[in-house]
């Protein structure tokens, strides 16, 4: 049975790997998650592998303008360091993401799985549909290749 490979931002393994700066200036669509009194503070979002997201009060949802309902949730703190507003509703990535290829994590293994703990909540993704993420505060991502 292949070892099962865990990530979270600590993780020592972080240091080891040749993470590349990636530009990515698209527009997005977006919106603050603020729910009225009485509602839940949380929003639990499906991904498109079929793990699931969580946002909090006050964090940012953010989709690609041509798949709106595929959002996910941004730390307000994050977004608010990353993004650049450019009109309502419409923002752009203005931070640079660090990635590397997961499989540099499994040791060329495409088909391993790996759970990463994210500021979300886990996700698990198969190794070579996936690179791994690093944000400006070290969170941790998978970031889907093609995107």
């Amino acid at each position: 049975m292949p070892k099962k490979f865990e990530l979270s931002s600590d993780n020592p393994i972080l240091d080891s790997l040749e993470f590349k700066p990636h530009y990515n200036s698209v527009e997005r669509h977006f919106e603050r998650f603020i729910p009225k009194p009485g509602e839940p503070e949380t929003l639990v979002f499906p991904t498109a592998w079929g793990e699931s997201l969580t946002a909090k009060s006050g964090d940012y949802l953010v989709s690609l303008m041509d798949t709106p309902d595929d959002r996910w949730p941004i730390d307000s703190d994050i977004f608010e360091k990353s993004y650049e507003i450019i009109r309502p509703g419409i923002c752009v990535k203005t931070a640079v993401t660090d990635l590397v290829p997961l499989v540099d994590v499994t040791q060329g293994n495409a088909e391993q799985m790996v759970t990463v703990h994210t500021l979300e909540g886990p996700e698990t993704v198969r190794a070579g549909d996936f690179y791994l993420a690093r944000g400006i505060k070290g969170e941790i991502w998978p970031y889907p290749k093609g995107e």
